[in-house]
């Protein structure tokens, strides 16, 4: 009897699906990456945004879904992503004081800006975005 044909590898379970860090080019850090990632290289402006999720977190499969369906407002925001999952890096979650998860945090040159606790959307996270911009610019935060 012939061997049935090999089909394609199955898709992953869910909680192991990165197709949205991939679609916005996120950097995976962990503990011994994550302060230089965050500083990034001499003479870059950027925002960086370190996004905290952990494995079968209902809410992190959300956002990542959200930014998958619709990723090109979320690279309009201009931002260099890093993601960790705080599950396998609980070090993580202590030091940045998470207390649930999906978070967003915003970095200019290494120093902290804010953060975006949950998904709420494209609009709540572009205000957060916003707001970040202006604190690194020294500018009043908008209401």
């Amino acid at each position: 009897m012939a061997d049935a044909p090999q089909s394609e590898q199955p898709t992953p379970p869910d909680h192991l699906d990165h197709r949205a860090f991939d679609a916005l080019a996120m950097q995976e850090v962990d503990p011994a990456t994550i302060d230089a990632a965050i500083a990034g290289e001499a003479g870059n402006d950027d925002l960086v945004c370190v996004f905290f999720w952990g494995v079968d977190c209902f809410n992190c499969e959300m956002a990542k879904k959200a930014m998958l369906a619709n990723p090109e407002p979320i690279r309009a925001l201009n931002l260099r992503w890093l993601h960790t999952n705080v599950y396998e890096h609980p070090e993580l979650g202590r030091r940045f004081g998470l207390h649930g998860i999906p978070v967003f945090m915003f970095f200019h040159k290494g120093k902290k800006l804010g953060r975006a606790t949950g998904w709420h959307g494209h609009g709540q996270f572009a205000a957060a975005v916003g707001n970040a911009r202006l604190k690194a610019e020294g500018k009043p935060l908008a209401g």
